[in-house]
């Protein structure tokens, strides 16, 4: 069977109604809320089912969850009747399992890919462990968890990988084209999460982590239609 040539896109990191209304807007398919509250763009699970009542059908809401108890997952997934959760911490394929079980919901994996060797991440292996995930989230490994930024070599990844994948760490407009061109080859299909290159800039250059830049998220969606039109 032929992968899907579209490329799904997920905006994550929203804190803000015209963030969401934005990314609604400019035609993602899924938007993430950070539920770890060491993260500059934490949000309460109040504040997430606030702003997930925004969303129209068929824009996904997805619980980001970073070590968390799984008694408090439930808790949130209790209060968001709709969406997945993304488990980007140290969980085992146990603990994710039992806790996306108790919750009735789908859940993406993140794989934290070394900076400066790729190669040192088996991620065939990671994807077999972690085979009941819908899809695994490749993402730069960085102090913390997500969000850093920064942008793993693509190319060092394994030709082929038994599972969906998406694609994050470091993404903007002006590079996500190349990122799926290169790397939807590698799984089963594709898809997008970016974060800090859709925000805002502060007076001083700087990223305001949480805010996102409307004109951004259109540059990036854009960017990969142009992909999807290349490679279809």
């Amino acid at each position: 069977m032929k992968a899907p040539t579209r490329t799904r896109i997920k905006i994550c990191g929203l804190t803000r109604e015209q963030d969401v209304d934005a990314a609604v807007a400019a035609g993602a398919d899924a938007v993430g809320f950070v539920l770890y509250e060491k993260s500059p763009r934490y949000v309460s699970p109040q504040r997430a089912a606030a702003l997930a009542r925004r969303l129209p059908p068929f824009v996904t809401p997805v619980l980001l969850f970073v070590n968390e108890e799984p008694a408090k997952i439930i808790a949130v997934c209790d209060s968001l009747t709709l969406g997945m959760i993304q488990f980007h911490g140290d969980e085992s394929p146990d603990e994710c399992e039992t806790a996306a079980q108790a919750c009735k919901r789908n859940w993406l994996r993140a794989a934290r890919i070394p900076l400066n060797d790729v190669g040192a991440f088996d991620l065939v292996e990671f994807a077999s462990d972690y085979s009941s995930a819908q899809a695994i989230l490749l993402d730069a490994h960085v102090e913390g968890f997500g969000g850093g930024g920064k942008k793993f070599n693509w190319s060092l990844l394994p030709q082929s990988v038994n599972a969906h994948l998406v694609l994050s760490g470091g993404l903007t407009p002006a590079n996500v084209t190349e990122g799926i061109l290169q790397v939807r080859p590698r799984g089963l299909s594709l898809a997008v999460d970016v974060s800090s290159g859709v925000e805002a800039l502060g007076p001083d250059g700087k990223v305001l982590k949480g805010i996102k830049d409307p004109e951004k998220i259109d540059q990036f969606v854009a960017a990969v239609r142009a992909a999807d039109r290349h490679l279809a």
